[in-house]
């Protein structure tokens, strides 16, 4: 019976420890509320599923610019691949890390598009617009904002306005430099 009382006093320790283990790693871990992870595109890139099909952004071919005028700033990301494609992504008074509305009225401070450049004949390069009417047409959650660098992850729902075709951008990440 001593045996069978001590194996039980065992488990009973040995699962309250492994408990407080998970409790410890769990608050460890901090997590940003407001901008969340902040996606897993590479340094200098962009990343995102068009309808889809996976877009990733070349490092010479991606670039952030932040302008700061009267205490406010306007920052754009923008990134393209090989193939003619961009995503281009500006944002007006954002001044940290948090969750921003593509669209949604009148005051519309933050708008994002998808390109795509017809190489062989120009003028029949297509672009799709966010936002395209007053609804929401997607979000851009800032993880990171420094002097020096913005990382994020990014959703949105674009119209090109020349034939009404739609675009779904998915699983948006940038990780870019100023």
């Amino acid at each position: 019976m001593k045996t069978t009382r001590t194996r039980n006093g065992l488990k009973s320790k040995g699962l309250l420890l492994l408990m407080m283990a998970c409790a410890i790693a769990a608050t460890s871990c901090k997590k940003n509320e407001d901008g969340g992870p902040g996606g897993d595109a590479a340094p200098g890139t962009i990343k995102a599923k068009i309808s889809g099909a996976s877009f990733s952004s070349l490092k010479m071919t991606t670039m952030a610019n932040r302008i700061n005028v009267g205490g406010s700033s306007m920052i754009t990301v923008q990134g393209n691949e090989t193939s003619g494609k961009a995503i281009v992504i500006v944002m007006n008074g954002v001044d940290g890390a948090g969750t921003y509305s593509i669209g949604g009225g009148a005051n519309i401070s933050i708008s994002a598009s998808y390109t795509e450049v017809n190489i062989s004949n120009p003028t029949a390069t297509k672009v799709w617009q966010a936002p395209f009417d007053p609804s929401v047409a997607g979000e851009v959650k800032i993880a990171e904002l420094t002097d020096t660098a913005i990382k994020g992850t990014f959703t949105f729902s674009a119209k090109n306005t020349t034939d009404n075709s739609m675009r779904e951008i998915t699983e948006g990440a940038f990780n870019v430099s100023f």
